[in-house]
């Protein structure tokens, strides 16, 4: 077993992980920019060790740094989290080189992977049906005009390697063809290094369902449950929940066993997520994997009771799942809202400093995933999430009622945040009737949006 885990990352993710690892019994080793230097779970950790300046290319995301600072600190293996280096194949296959164990797929499967094109081909080849498009990269423009020509618009140019809701253009005419992909490629460049495109059909009024699944070094994979995801703004999610209302047994069934043929195909070991849409007729599509522990996964935890960063750490330590699928139940219904430091009508960020903080009374049915603190400094650069509230109860009218009066009770003042757009939708008709897609907070907000996306 791991005995001593650098956690490579930043804010609320960094306070899991060192919940599971002091119920392991594992010691650990947090890293911090300057800006970070009086975060809360500093104080956590067994030893902390500044990486570096507030540019997180300096520092969170500085591989010899971070490489540097397990090294000195004695540490065995190397916890990514989630956003920065957790998928990036060319960090995972250094740290390996450094002789530590890393928590994750390994670097062969994280840079296979990476691209979302190989994904979709990878897909096809074991039946399980992706979005309509492209399964090769786009050459130039006019591949975009003779798809169109054949399948009609709009249609979305993705990027081969992008990802937190990068570079995802929406294509409404052949006139628009040549000035998209030439920006999409650009923003590629630029943020990812890979100018690859591919094509996809835009799938009206989808909701977005992804199965979180497990999978150890023995041939043996477990999904635990899906998570509806629909609720979300500019292609980034804002409230989860599970399981789905709009997914019966049969259907879930169905995607396990999809999940299981693409995650055995690929050699894919540690904990993960197939992300799908939910066509309006019915209709799953696979649309790519997330290779890293998901900001949603309490969600999990709380419907089936495993803890998946344990799983996450046994399974990298060379241990079979202790557990096969049919020992999987899921109970009662979970949500969580993520709580950002943006304003709740813009959701333009929101810097500063907390001048005063109370949570909600957590309980068996309510969790507050956060590193928060009186005083606590709201950096600009980095992400603005600032904490989790997830809530089960044994029915979704249950969940959702918890979820919305924990909201209520959380007090943060000194900075904005979305906890009033929150509240709005766990309270709009709609959501507490289930009946929603991925527009919803473009409908809601009285916006415009591309062919109920």
């Amino acid at each position: 077993m791991i005995k001593k885990l650098l956690i490579a990352n930043r804010g609320e993710i960094v306070s899991r992980i060192l919940r599971t690892c002091r119920r392991m019994g594992i010691a650990t080793v947090a890293v911090y920019s300057e800006p970070d230097g009086k975060a809360p779970y500093l104080r956590e950790a067994d030893e902390a060790v500044l990486i570096g300046p507030a540019n997180p290319v300096q520092s969170y995301l500085n591989m010899e740094a971070l490489i540097g600072a397990a090294q000195k600190t004695g540490a065995d293996a190397l916890h990514p989290g989630y956003g920065f280096l957790s998928e990036r194949g060319l960090f995972a296959e250094a740290v390996v080189q450094a002789g530590l164990i890393w928590v994750g797929p390994s670097p062969q499967v994280l840079r296979t992977i990476s691209s979302k094109s190989y994904c979709r081909q990878l897909a096809h080849a074991v039946a399980v049906p992706v979005i309509p498009g492209t399964l090769d990269l786009l050459q130039d423009a006019r591949e975009i005009v003779q798809y169109g020509e054949q399948h009609g618009y709009p249609l979305f140019v993705k990027l081969d390697r992008g990802g937190g809701g990068k570079g995802i253009e929406v294509v409404q005419s052949a006139a628009e063809a040549e000035e998209v992909f030439k920006r999409a490629s650009s923003i590629g460049r630029m943020a990812f290094g890979h100018d690859g495109c591919y094509l996809e059909s835009v799938v009206a009024r989808p909701r977005h369902i992804e199965v979180q699944f497990l999978a150890d070094g023995f041939g043996n994979c477990v999904c635990l449950s899906e998570r509806e995801c629909s609720i979300q703004r500019r292609h980034q999610k804002i409230i989860e929940e599970g399981p789905s209302v709009v997914v019966t047994p049969e259907e879930r069934r169905e995607l396990f066993e999809r999940t299981r043929r693409l995650v055995l195909r690929m050699g894919y070991h540690g904990a993960g997520t197939i992300e799908n849409l939910r066509a309006a007729d019915g209709q799953f599509y696979f649309m790519e994997i997330n290779a890293r522990l998901q900001v949603e996964h309490p969600v999990t935890e709380f419907l089936t009771g495993h803890d998946i960063v344990q799983h996450q750490l046994e399974i990298a330590s060379g241990e079979r799942l202790p557990f096969q699928q049919d020992h999987v139940t899921l109970r009662g219904h979970a949500l969580e809202a993520r709580v950002y430091a943006e304003d709740p009508e813009t959701f333009f960020p929101s810097p500063g400093t907390i001048s005063r903080i109370s949570f909600p009374a957590e309980d068996g049915g309510l969790r507050i995933d956060h590193a928060l603190a009186d005083g606590f400094v709201v950096p600009p650069f980095y992400d603005p999430l600032l904490a989790k509230v997830i809530a089960w109860d044994q029915t979704r009218p249950q969940a959702v009622a918890r979820l919305a009066q924990a909201l209520r009770d959380f007090r943060i003042e000194g900075v904005k945040t979305t906890i009033p757009s929150n509240l709005k939708i766990l309270e709009h008709p709609r959501f507490l009737e289930g009946d929603f897609t991925t527009a919803f907070i473009h409908e809601m907000l009285g916006e415009k949006t591309t062919a109920g996306i």
